[in-house]
């Protein structure tokens, strides 16, 4: 599995969604790709590149504090956040 394609797969889905909206008020869908395991270093997650801290604050985030999570994690991982791709 191609970890980061997953993840754009993931963040695309949530797009399609509308959780990525300033606007949007409902459950933002979380990032797991069911690959969990924490690097040898534990700075984060293999598969959804949330760090522990993180992790522990998703499940009482509100839709504003998810999105942000996803901005770190999706920066953390190399992917573009779909907000910021522009089609030709």
């Amino acid at each position: 599995m191609d970890i980061p394609v997953a993840l754009a797969r993931r963040a695309a889905q949530v797009a399609a969604e509308g959780g990525f909206a300033a606007d949007f008020d409902g459950v933002v869908t979380s990032p797991c790709i069911s690959v969990c395991r924490m690097t040898a270093d534990r700075s984060h997650c293999q598969g959804c590149f949330r760090t522990l801290e993180e992790l522990r604050a998703w499940g009482k985030a509100d839709a504003a504090t998810r999105r942000v999570i996803w901005a770190a994690l999706l920066e953390r991982a190399g992917v573009a956040h779909p907000a910021q791709v522009v089609s030709s």
